[in-house]
Formats: structure tokens, sequence, C-alpha cells
């Protein structure tokens, strides 16, 4: 069995007299980096002629250093498959050893790891073994095209490789996708805009993280709906944002109560996502959408426009976004809702002197993108597999959509309250008393469920709670086992 890569083990062997015998030395060297946790259980080590000539010295050296810790139990040997750092070792691993550093250390200095900054309200879902995640609306990927992407990715990967074009790139992203996007977002989304005036990201949350690192400064109003996105209001809570709420009802964010904040206070960002509200998948309506723009020139602030899952609508034509309407509008889009977030493709349409700053952005946190995945990814869009995939998907997500929908009325008509979604791929679910949602949360993971908390979406103890459950990944039968296991979860 052959290591990835050679061990580089640095043994001070002193040669006798004076010091231990070298395989004792060797031996020491080996329990050492056990400890420390440099060699994990099940490690495979070196043969003893490769560490023999790593260390210079005798193979016999080697061979009797690894008998006498096969004989302690720190290594056990699995015969022609080579030797290994014992799964059971002989005592607990001590903690992590200290480098020292050159000179004497004042008491008080090294890493103050106890100074961190504060932790940030994000709740993310991460797969865990027996437990079926109802997460907050991404989509199926097993209908992900495999084929259709693995053949553009190769023709992209084959031209890049020829023409020299895998080295550093435009941070923006690449041209092609940027061209792609553009023409999209003008034919389809009825905006006016150009290939530099749209910048790649690493998804949409990337996005917004550079809207909040180049707008905002310490102190300055940030606009957010009562319930809404986590991840992007701590963004912009990070950023130094005073953050603001305004409510949201029915017909999406509700503009007396924006006026309201704009009087009260200076207000630099609004950040919003009108065409299925997140977390609650409510549109806002044309009207408000009309005065939203209108407050927006009187009182001089930015919309942030999050437009995350424009592709999914089930119920009408989508509305335009406002960036259709006002140039100013920062507009931020997502190609991983609707293809896969592995891809971790976002994008912003915004004026060009803020896609200037955001390369500059960029430059210091990840330099670009992946330009090979970016050129075949438009090489789907411009072939037209990527429209053909959304009408694919849109059909199976409707279908998986009516099933949820079936199944909480005959199931938990008498706890659930929810409105059908006219679009996005996620179900906003209240409940008819405080007591069923603290039942299902406290008895969730015993049921094999989890979720993000229904107050996450709030970010505050006293905000208005619920939970959103998306449906798209989920078959017939998943949609099923999961609302069986919620039922079991609230209980009678």
């Amino acid at each position: 069995m052959l290591r990835e890569w050679r061990l580089n083990l640095k043994l001070n062997l002193k040669r006798r007299p004076g010091g231990a015998p070298v395989y004792v030395q060797i031996a020491h060297g080996l329990v050492a980096e056990i400890r420390r946790g440099r060699l994990i259980a099940g490690e495979v080590l070196p043969g003893s002629r490769e560490m023999a000539e790593e260390l210079g010295v005798n193979r016999k050296t080697v061979v009797v250093a690894y008998d006498e810790l096969i004989a302690q139990g720190w290594l056990t040997s699995r015969g022609t498959k080579g030797t290994f750092v014992s799964a059971k070792l002989p005592e607990p691993k001590a903690r992590p050893a200290r480098l020292a550093l050159d000179g004497p250390r004042s008491r008080g200095e090294g890493p103050q790891f106890s100074r961190l900054a504060p932790p940030m309200d994000v709740p993310v879902l991460f797969p865990r073994p027996g437990l079926l995640s109802l997460d907050d609306g991404t989509p199926d990927t097993r209908l992900f095209p495999a084929e259709s992407f693995a053949r553009a990715y190769r023709s992209a990967m084959t031209i890049a490789g020829k023409v020299g074009k895998l080295g550093y790139g435009d941070p923006r992203g690449s041209p092609n996708l940027r061209g792609a996007i553009s023409r999209m977002l003008n034919v389809d989304r009825g905006l006016a805009t150009t290939p530099d005036r749209v910048c790649l990201t690493r998804g949409s949350q990337m996005a917004i993280y550079l809207v909040s690192r180049i707008m905002i400064r310490n102190g300055d109003g940030v606009v957010v709906d009562d319930l809404t996105y986590p991840p992007a209001r701590e963004a912009f809570r990070a950023a130094g944002a005073n953050i603001l709420r305004v409510h949201v009802d029915d017909d999406g964010t509700d503009m007396d109560s924006l006026e309201k904040t704009c009087r009260r206070h200076r207000v630099r960002l609004v950040y919003l996502t009108p065409h299925h509200h997140f977390p609650t998948t409510v549109l806002l309506n044309p009207d408000r959408r009309l005065r939203l723009l209108g407050l927006a020139s009187q009182f001089g602030f930015t919309i942030v426009e999050d437009d995350y899952d424009h592709e999914f609508h089930f119920q009408h034509q989508p509305l335009l976004p406002l960036a259709s309407f006002d140039p100013s509008v920062l507009y931020i889009g997502s190609m991983s809702k609707l293809l896969s977030p592995s891809l971790r493709l976002g994008y912003i349409s915004a004026p060009e002197k803020f896609i200037e700053r955001a390369a500059q952005e960029i430059c210091l946190i990840d330099r670009q993108g992946d330009p090979v995945t970016e050129d075949a990814v438009a090489e789907l869009v411009e072939s037209g597999e990527v429209r053909r995939h959304a009408n694919r998907v849109l059909k199976i997500y409707a279908a998986r959509r009516e099933k949820l929908a079936v199944m909480l009325r005959a199931e938990l008509d008498d706890a659930v309250d929810f409105r059908l979604p006219d679009g996005g791929l996620a179900f906003w679910l209240t409940f008819a008393t405080s007591s069923h949602l603290d039942r299902l949360e406290q008895n969730a993971p015993k049921n094999g469920l989890q979720f993000l908390p229904s107050g996450s979406f709030a970010g505050k103890e006293d905000g208005r709670r619920g939970i959103r459950v998306g449906f798209a990944g989920l078959d017939d039968a998943g949609i099923r086992d999961a609302v069986r296991r919620m039922k079991a979860a609230i209980g009678p």
C-alpha cells in the first residue's frame, strides 16, 4: 500500500555515546507524532526501507523500532499490506504539543483563541446519518443534467488547455458566462445590462457578502424584513450595519412600515426577496413594487434585490424584477437553485462602477472562480440545455408541491397552517399553537428529522416563528416519510 505523500518525518537522531539507541529515538519520535495527532489511527507508515532512507539509518534499525511499537500496541502489522498506526492506542492522546518559539515568552502572549470575534446567527444544516433533512428549498441534484454538463466541461477544459486559459483570469468571471447571463437577464427578465455590468460569484451568498463589504460602513442603516434570510442579515451585521426591521405580510414587504423606518433612520440599503419572499414565499405585489422604487428615490437608499429562485413559478407568469425598472438596483441571482448548489454559481448585475469595485474585493477573497466550470455552464445556457432542464424539473417540482400540500392537509391539518406557494421550492409552515411548534422542534431529532430553527428567520427571541420546508429534493416516498415524522414529533 502506497502513501500519497512522503511522511517527511524530522527526527534529531543523536548517535551514541550519550544518547539513547537510535531505534528507541525513532520509536519515541513516532509516538510523539501519534500523540499530537499528526499520525492518526489506521494511517499507513512508510516501509522500513523508505523510512531508513529518509532518516539515513540502517534498515534493521527501523525494523527494530517498528517491532517495539507493535509490541507496545502503538502500531499493527498487516503483513504485505504494511505497518499501520493502531486503531486502539495504549493510552489517550495527549493534548497537541505547543511549538517552542525562539526566546522567552511573557505571560499572556501567544494565540488568543479565547478572544475570537463573536459567533454569528447563521444556522446551517449539515447531513447527519439517520436524520432526514427538511432543507429550506434546494433542488433535487439527482435531476442535474450530469451527462450534458460532463460533455460541456470536457469541451471547455480542452479548449482552455489548448489556448492557455487555465491560469489566472478576470476576477469578474468567465466572459462567456457573463455574456450568457447578460443576454438571459435582458431577454427573459427585462433588464438592460451588459457583460461589463455582471460579476460572477461563488453562489448568491458571496454576492450578498460583496454588497455588505462594498456598500456598508459602520453604523449604516440596513433594512431587512422582520422575517428574512439569516445569512444575509448576518453578513450586513458583520459589516457594521445597524439592522432595521420592517413588517412583511401576505403581500410582501409593508411599504408603510418601510416609510416610517426611513423617516426615523438614515437608511443606506434595503434588502428584500420580492419574487418569492424568504422565508414566507409571498410575492411583493405590483403596487408595493412601484412604491418601493419611489421611496428609494425619495430617501436615497439602494435596493438589493435577491432573486434567488426566479425560474420556479407555478401559478403565474413571473413579475419582472425591480432591476428591470431601475438600473441602480443591485440585482443578485443564482444558477445554484436551478442546476446544483455544488457548482457555486451566483452573480450580481449592477452599475459598472460597483462591478469594478467587486472585482477588487474578489481579488482579496479567492482571486477568481472556476473558469472551466463557468464556460461549461455558458455552453449549456447558450445551447438551450439550461432552459430545457428548467422546463423538465418545473413539472416534477410542481407535482411534489401538490403532494406535500395534500399530505400536510391529511396528516397535520389541525396543527399546521400554510399558504400554497405560487413559486419557489419551499413551504412556510406556521402552527395553530406555539406548543405544537415547540414539541416539533424538541422531538424532531428522536424522530429522525432536522430543519432550520424556527426562530432563526426573525433573528430575535420575540419574533414570529415558523419553519421552512423544501419539497424539491423529496420524492413521493420522501414527502410521506417527512410528514409522518413531523406528525410523530408533534404528537397528539
